[in-house]
């Protein structure tokens, strides 16, 4: 936790939809880079928020540390000029048993995460999860719309004759089910060869 932190504790209730900006920013990322992310960051990471539902995790940084950040399919979530942008907050109580609860739980004296390392640990396990980001926009194979966020998606191969490499936008990835061990599976395969072993 910073000098710069505001005093700010969790609701005690329900949920709140709360606005980012005021006393934190939020970064997203969804639940296979959020995973890797937190084996990188081990105990330097601060709180951390799942949201089940939509299958993300919530990281709380200081305000106005982390605009400049492009890193795939992880958003930060600050404060803008015309709108006002909230994240739904569990109680400091709420654990497993619930659909949004505190994956890392709520400390008062550490409820923020170095934007440093926590940008450094997000860049990794991108890359790791997501492998090498495509140059350019890709079409969307499921909505034929582009995206600067292309993900690749298992292709079923017909005979001997390979089929292109297929992309969807980030909503429509869950709509395959099985891309998440794909990607996982190459990524591996790209880090042995990159490492000199092969197979």
């Amino acid at each position: 936790m910073t000098t710069n932190t505001l005093p700010w504790a969790p609701p005690t209730e329900d949920i709140e939809a709360l606005p980012v900006g005021e006393w934190w920013d939020a970064v997203s990322a969804p639940a296979p880079v959020a995973d890797r992310a937190l084996s990188l960051l081990g105990d330097r990471s601060g709180a951390v928020i799942q949201d089940g539902t939509h299958g993300k995790a919530y990281w709380l940084i200081e305000v106005n540390t982390a605009q400049s950040w492009c890193v795939r399919q992880v958003h930060v979530l600050t404060r803008l000029v015309d709108e006002k942008t909230l994240i739904g907050i569990p109680p400091a109580t709420w654990t497993r048993d619930h659909d949004t609860y505190w994956r890392v739980p709520y400390r008062i004296d550490r409820y923020l995460t170095d934007t440093r390392q926590l940008h450094e640990a997000l860049a990794q396990a991108s890359w790791e999860v997501l492998g090498p980001k495509p140059n350019g926009r890709q079409l969307c194979h499921r909505c034929q719309l582009p995206t600067d966020e292309p993900i690749p998606v298992p292709v079923e191969h017909t005979g001997s004759v390979a089929a292109a490499t297929r992309y969807v936008c980030p909503m429509h990835a869950r709509n395959y089910p099985h891309t998440d061990d794909t990607v996982l599976r190459a990524a591996a395969r790209r880090r042995a060869l990159d490492q000199g072993r092969s197979r």
